[in-house]
């Protein structure tokens, strides 16, 4: 037996869970594994030859990371509200519960909010809308009389698979003309971004702690 290697491992180990990573990564050896992966691209050296506008007065490549990322969501909006055009739905956001209930199963409304990221008020008007299309129908839980379980209705499928050749179009554009291997490395990054974002916005914290809890959690990570 190589013991070397196993008190590396055990050392590796050790770090991760004192490194706080243990909390942002998914439980088991696959968080473990990312977090060896992702420490080593991240010693790897820099592009220093990638370049972009503003950069020689400054600009930080986090203020280009938010730029372009605030364009793929308004890129990503216009080819939804284009797919939709014409069809029983006003938003994206429609589809999207639509398809999230499809996929997951009957769940409790707050539960498919949280999913999609989004406030209680925002959330429950396109639950309303989707109640009064009959596109989802609503009953009490039997474990819990507080939640109400709402799932997709035939009428609700049917809706959705008349427009699904079309949301699928729009879901293929968005990431034009990248290859497979450059799509499954966005995959990857975007998963990191979202499992350090997705436990701050769980606690539905408000606006004036929302930013300094963020900080935070960046700086105990680093």
């Amino acid at each position: 037996m190589n013991y070397p290697l196993m008190k590396d491992l055990v050392s590796l180990a050790e770090e991760f869970e004192l490194s706080g990573a243990a909390k942002v990564y998914p439980g088991g050896i696959e968080g473990f594994k990312r977090w060896v992966y992702d420490g080593i691209r991240e010693t790897e050296p820099a592009d220093t030859k990638l370049t972009w506008e503003g950069k020689e007065n400054g600009r930080t490549p986090e203020s280009v990371i938010n730029t372009l990322i605030v364009h793929m969501n308004r890129y990503a909006k216009t080819y939804s509200r284009s797919a939709i055009y014409g069809s029983p739905f006003s938003t994206q956001d429609e589809f999207i519960y639509l398809i999230n209930l499809r996929a997951f199963g009957p769940m409790g409304k707050m539960e498919l909010v949280k999913k999609n990221i989004q406030d209680k008020p925002g959330g429950m008007q396109v639950i309303n809308r989707l109640l009064q299309e009959g596109w989802i129908a609503q009953k009490g839980s039997k474990t819990d009389k507080r939640t109400t379980i709402i799932r997709i209705t035939q009428k609700g499928l049917k809706t959705l698979d008349a427009q699904m050749d079309k949301i699928r179009q729009a879901t293929r554009i968005v990431t034009g003309d990248l290859n497979e291997k450059e799509k499954i490395e966005l995959i990857r990054l975007l998963d990191k971004l979202d499992r350090f974002h997705r436990p701050i916005f769980a606690r539905n914290l408000g606006s004036a702690e929302l930013l300094e809890q963020a900080v935070s959690a960046t700086a105990k990570i680093k």
